[in-house]
């Protein structure tokens, strides 16, 4: 069953590699506010380091993410093999956002191949790495990526961008500050 562990080792580390798809969880400090849970894809996820993670955050209709990490830094990754053996392997941290203007930006962005529509940069410190079964998972076959949010972003411009953002990721669904103007 399930352990736990301080660092991403070798194992951890090609587990995640091999993942198509994983999740982020963020909630306000509000207990009245709304838990956020995104699933993720493309090829937008990186380890930096046996503690430190990062993906690319991708223009979307919400910036509830981005707002929470902002407010409380409290995130959780987690994937799930839906190919080969069951496992659910969960990453709890401390999350920052780095957006396109901030200083250090440039330095991360060169991990990654730059997607169309991309908004910011997450890093988390992982505080703690846990797996579990994942039995009850179903067996799904990756067919092929999307390529629609790509699309859209190549449309829209680097200034149809910029307006989009201004009008929906300026502030989450709990009135939080979203992406800087």
């Amino acid at each position: 069953m399930g352990k736990l562990q301080p660092l991403i080792d070798e194992p951890v580390k090609q587990f995640i590699e091999k993942q198509r798809m994983f999740f982020v969880a963020t909630a306000p400090l509000d207990p009245n506010g709304l838990v956020n849970l995104s699933p993720k894809g493309l090829d937008s996820i990186r380890i930096l380091a046996p503690d430190t993670i990062a993906y690319l955050d991708l223009t979307g209709s919400g910036i509830e993410t981005i707002a929470h990490v902002k407010e409380n830094g409290r995130l959780i990754i987690m994937f799930c093999a839906f190919e080969g053996p069951p496992k659910i392997l969960r990453l709890h941290g401390r999350g920052r956002v780095v957006e396109a203007n901030d200083p250090g930006f440039a330095s991360l962005i060169a991990h990654f191949n730059p997607i169309d529509g991309m908004r910011a940069i997450i890093i988390m410190k992982i505080q703690r790495i846990s797996d579990s079964c994942g039995m009850a998972v179903p067996l799904l076959k990756f067919e092929k990526d999307r390529h629609q949010l790509l699309a859209w972003a190549r449309h829209k411009g680097p200034e149809g961008l910029k307006q989009y953002r201004a009008e929906k990721n300026a502030t989450s669904l709990d009135g939080l500050s979203g992406l800087a103007p």
